[in-house]
């Protein structure tokens, strides 16, 4: 394990890169993606590539990553299936990994001056728009965010440490579905996203081969890929931030423990100080879809399903995952 203040901290990408005129190349990959099939949705249309379900302007960025992606060694890959806790998870790695430079406690931390997803770039969103190139400006130990399955990434990506979360489908449907309802599209109810994530057609779908691919991963290299699931990480955030900090190489201090350190961070990245910041409240942000920075903090909670489902629909989602799942060792259960 390497000295905490040994290591090079992480910097918010947002500091480092200034805001420009987006640079999208929609005829890149144009050809690949137009032999694709397709769908259309209520929420708007999808295509697979390479057996996942995905939005078209999305697809060139993946491709672009798979090809033209050059990790250093000290990366660190942040990765979930949409509405899973990205916010949550950005916030506290930022804040485990960077600890040194930014006291979780400090008047003057990142996080509470800009949110979350200003801090840790989303790797096919900044490829599909032509703007690959702000990853370099980054320093050692870059933070970065995916939502692609890890049959997607690049072999390249096997040296870098990876930090996985899933969730419960049914909350993450839920809130995916309020997500999608905040960028001001065409209203559609949530039974259309249901039925779609039933048969496997929801974006980043499906998602059950998404948890797989990283849950296999983990069981094959526990030391670059760690697993971690939402609800557990609720139950106890002191132990997970634990858990972050020594997967990431940078464990606590006995020092740094009895100052409370772990807490201070978990305070510091908690719903409800994120809900006050004015940094969560004001502006969007999104490359192509843009999205009210508040809507990244909805409600954060285990059991909002059962406010939009009925029972049945419960039963009837948990069967398909469990089915999905079946001899991987791994189970949800609501």
């Amino acid at each position: 394990m390497a000295a905490l203040g040994s290591i090079v901290s992480p910097v918010p990408f947002k500091d480092v890169v200034h805001e420009e005129e987006d640079e999208h190349r929609p005829e890149e990959y144009a050809n690949i993606i137009s032999t694709l099939p397709s769908i259309t949705t209520s929420f708007g249309p999808l295509v697979l590539y390479e057996g996942v379900w995905l939005r078209p302007w999305i697809v060139p960025g993946v491709i672009a990553v798979q090809q033209r992606f050059a990790p250093r060694p000290d990366d660190v890959l942040l990765a979930n299936p949409p509405k899973c806790g990205t916010t949550w998870l950005k916030a506290l790695s930022l804040a485990t990994m960077a600890r040194a430079t930014y006291p979780p406690s400090g008047a003057d931390h990142p996080l509470l001056r800009l949110n979350p997803h200003d801090c840790i770039p989303h790797l096919e969103a900044l490829f599909s728009a032509g703007q690959e190139a702000k990853l370099e400006a980054l320093p050692l130990h870059r933070l970065m965010h995916t939502h692609m399955h890890h049959s997607l990434l690049p072999p390249s990506l096997a040296r870098c440490k990876i930090i996985y979360i899933c969730r419960w489908m049914q909350d993450m449907l839920v809130s995916m579905w309020h997500f999608i309802m905040a960028a001001g599209g065409a209203a559609f109810p949530f039974s259309d996203l249901f039925e779609s994530a039933c048969d496997g057609k929801n974006p980043h779908s499906p998602i059950w081969d998404h948890i797989l691919g990283y849950w296999r991963a983990s069981k094959a290299s526990p030391e670059r890929v760690l697993f971690l699931r939402y609800e557990e990480m609720l139950l106890d955030p002191v132990s997970s931030v634990r858990e972050l900090a020594l997967f990431l190489g940078v464990p606590f201090t006995a020092a740094e423990e009895a100052a409370g350190s772990p807490m201070d961070i978990c305070r510091l990245c908690s719903i409800n100080t994120m809900k006050d910041l004015d940094a969560n409240n004001t502006g969007v942000f999104g490359q192509f879809l843009k999205f009210p920075n508040r809507s990244f903090f909805r409600e954060g909670v285990v059991g909002d399903w059962a406010n939009h489902m009925t029972p049945e629909m419960a039963r009837r989602i948990d069967a398909v995952v469990e089915d999905k799942l079946g001899g991987s060792g791994l189970s949800f259960t609501c």
